[in-house]
């Protein structure tokens, strides 16, 4: 009996399906790579524009509720004991300087407090909006004058709120957002 060892057929060359497969070794690292980038950008880019979304919503809202505060808080809030300052009651008419301060203090988290501006007009220190537009109190209304933060008048807010992508996805300056909301005076 003649002990020989065994050596595999293929030793020399693997046989031909296997050759096949040796030359794609790295073809699914470089799909993962391409699938990746591709994932990440969608993922990134989805996050983006929700961020921005939320940013103009923010903006809309802010616009609103400033003015609803506003004309709530009109001429006559010296001659009752409605606007006493506390809850979200101002101690007086409402003037620039509060409703910018009313909006600033409703930023909420991820907003950038320093791109918020808000211009106001149709209050007691701004006077009427336009005055081409007369229902901005440029003329009496009923028994009162034509002061500006009267009943009857219109209160006018503007909130403008720069947004920028934080991931440069897309290339490109800022975004300018802003949103005007009007209101009647009725207090």
């Amino acid at each position: 009996m003649r002990i020989t060892s065994y050596t595999p057929r293929f030793l020399g060359r693997p046989p031909r399906r296997l050759r096949s497969f040796r030359g794609q070794r790295g073809a699914a690292l470089v799909e993962y790579a391409f699938t990746f980038i591709f994932s990440m950008t969608l993922f990134l880019g989805i996050m983006e524009f929700g961020h921005a979304l939320y940013a103009y919503h923010f903006v809309n809202n802010a616009a609103k509720e400033a003015t609803r505060w506003a004309a709530v808080n009109g001429a006559n809030c010296n001659y009752d004991s409605s606007c006493n300052g506390t809850a979200p009651m101002n101690n007086g008419p409402a003037k620039s300087a509060d409703v910018n301060t009313f909006v600033q203090n409703h930023i909420p988290p991820g907003i950038d407090t320093t791109k918020v501006t808000t211009t106001a007009c149709g209050l007691a220190d701004t006077g009427a909006c336009a005055a081409s537009t007369p229902k901005f109190c440029t003329t009496a209304v009923g028994t009162q004058p034509a002061t500006a933060n009267a009943p009857g008048c219109t209160v006018e807010v503007t909130v403008s709120y720069s947004f920028s992508f934080i991931f440069p996805l897309i290339p490109g300056g800022p975004i300018a957002m802003s949103s005007t909301s009007d209101m009647v005076i009725v207090h």
